[in-house]
């Protein structure tokens, strides 16, 4: 299996994505035309019997896909009226061995992750630490990007929703190749833009990330410890954590899962401390339930005003437009950490997914108006499961019945890479017979590159190796004259990719084009003007 970047915002029901309009604080209709939506949602307001029968339905709906090997390990919790109504956990924590999933089992959150941070920014918000309109440039003077209009007038709202005009991913590869947060950050001034600040949507983890890590500074604190402060700890959320090191710590947690040659192979722990706002909690079922009846009791827990009203509100606003629904026809938005959508009925769905290629999927998805939320979590590549089990319940709670086969439409979802944006190489198979390279000294020297860093070419054993960003060595195979490949696993990289020399006019190469580094043309590294 090739891994993809899941660590996705598409997935709230859209399969497909287009430009994205900015919003103000309400829908711009000359943007999608009058939404003929209606909102009497006294008509629409579900039981207490309907919930229980959508319990009942999902319950023998993830055993099933337990038993069909769909997924190693699964939880799933539900929160209805105030109060967690169902928590289960299904399956193993690890393949080949017995540790049963419980509802109190941590499993990494991935991108499900902004939303439980939004909710931070939200605290920090409503206690008049930041506003959502906060400069970047205010509460942390050494971010740059790379146009100074950019740097000068970004906010912590253009973050949190996406608009910072860096492209898709921006940053994600960096981290890959070894780079900690703060370098990460430091090296987003290098990212090319691939639009206008506010002009269009594209996700990006380390955009977002920024936004969290000024947030953090303006309150005098890391990131980690203003999460537990202004969350975990107020919400009793006790197996929660911003912090890799505590989930490796936790005795009872799900280990990440990969198919490989039909089996689910726990082969390696994503780490993503680097971008720990937007990708790094760790929970539990029970833990995420009380996080629910935050959200949909507009920031109260237990009766306490945890996060002022307005602040977490702010949080579900649509902020951007990020395309069509192909369901019912509506538009889809992202928030401030959330993707916010509505049915026909006018209710208002606050949803997000989370995965890792390296074992992880995650979805959560509440309806404020029916005070109904519902919390998917596994420990496997994202295959849809999460997705299909949270909308598959949400339809039988609201109509008594699912309205799609929401479990094979999201597979078939998940199965296009190219939606979901697969990061490797093209190199075909080897030529038959290749040219060959030239003398492997012609080759070796140090190539240097704003963005990406240092490339060093050396000799090895069998040949030609590359070291590449902070923690990444990889030897060359030769494919075709100036051409080579390299191969990695990472959350990001996977496959064997190009590797190409151009040559001087003194015999030796100039520069070397990465192939899965130039998603967005800045793949190339230049010989060092003191490299022999």
């Amino acid at each position: 299996m090739k891994p993809h970047n899941f660590a996705v915002a598409l997935i709230s029901l859209s399969l497909s994505i287009a430009h994205c309009a900015l919003l103000p604080m309400a829908v711009r209709g000359e943007e999608t035309g009058k939404l003929d939506i209606k909102t009497d949602f006294a008509k629409q307001t579900i039981s207490e019997a309907q919930v229980q029968n959508a319990i009942a339905e999902i319950d023998k709906l993830a055993q099933k896909q337990i038993e069909n090997n769909a997924v190693p390990g699964m939880a799933i919790s539900v929160v209805h009226n105030d109060k967690v109504v169902f928590a289960k956990g299904y399956g193993v924590r690890e393949t080949g061995k017995n540790e049963k999933v419980d509802a109190d089992t941590v499993f990494q959150l991935a991108s499900v992750s902004k939303s439980v941070g939004s909710t931070v920014v939200a605290a920090a918000v409503g206690e008049k630490i930041v506003s959502w309109d906060s400069k970047i440039s205010d509460l942390d003077p050494e971010f740059a990007m790379a146009e100074p209009w950019v740097t000068s007038n970004l906010t912590i709202r253009d973050l949190y929703s996406h608009r910072s005009g860096l492209p898709a991913h921006g940053g994600d590869l960096l981290e890959d190749i070894g780079y900690n947060q703060a370098e990460v950050l430091h090296r987003l001034r290098y990212q090319k833009p691939a639009s206008s600040m506010r002009s269009e949507y594209a996700y990006t983890n380390f955009g977002l990330t920024e936004g969290a890590v000024a947030a953090a500074k303006a309150a005098k604190t890391s990131w980690e410890s203003l999460s537990e402060n202004k969350l975990y700890k107020p919400l009793g959320m006790n197996s929660t954590s911003s912090r890799f090191s505590d989930f490796m710590n936790r005795s009872n947690k799900a280990v990440g899962h990969m198919m490989l040659d039909g089996k689910w192979v726990h082969r390696k722990q994503r780490n993503p401390d680097a971008q720990t706002p937007a990708g790094g909690v760790s929970s539990s079922v029970n833990d995420l339930s009380n996080w629910m009846r935050l959200q949909i009791n507009n920031g109260r827990f237990d009766g306490k005003q945890i996060v002022e009203e307005n602040a977490i509100a702010e949080t579900h606003t649509p902020q951007m437009r990020c395309g069509m629904s192909p369901i019912n026809g509506l538009p889809e938005f992202y928030g401030l950490g959330f993707n916010v959508s509505y049915d026909k009925h006018g209710r208002q769905i606050l949803s997000h997914s989370g995965g890792f290629a390296l074992g992880a999927a995650t979805n959560v998805k509440m309806i404020p108006s029916e005070k109904l939320g519902v919390c998917v979590l596994t420990n496997a590549a994202p295959v849809g499961i999460a997705e299909g089990m949270a909308a598959t319940f949400a339809d039988h709670a609201l109509y008594g019945k699912a309205t799609q086969d929401w479990l094979a439409l999201f597979k078939q979802v998940f199965a296009d890479p190219a939606l979901l944006g697969e990061n490797v190489g093209t190199v075909g198979k080897p030529v038959k017979s290749p040219t060959a390279p030239l003398k492997n000294e012609f080759y070796l020297g140090t190539y240097e590159n704003d963005f990406f860093g240092n490339l060093i070419v050396t000799k090895s054993n069998s040949g030609l190796s590359i070291k590449l960003g902070k923690d990444v060595s990889a030897a060359l195979t030769h494919y075709d004259r100036d051409t080579f490949t390299y191969e990695i696993l990472t959350e990001d990289l996977s496959g064997p990719s190009g590797v190409t020399f151009s040559i001087g006019t003194d015999g030796k190469a100039k520069s070397v084009l990465v192939e899965n580094l130039n998603k967005y043309g800045q793949g190339t590294f230049i010989r060092s003007a003191g490299s022999n």
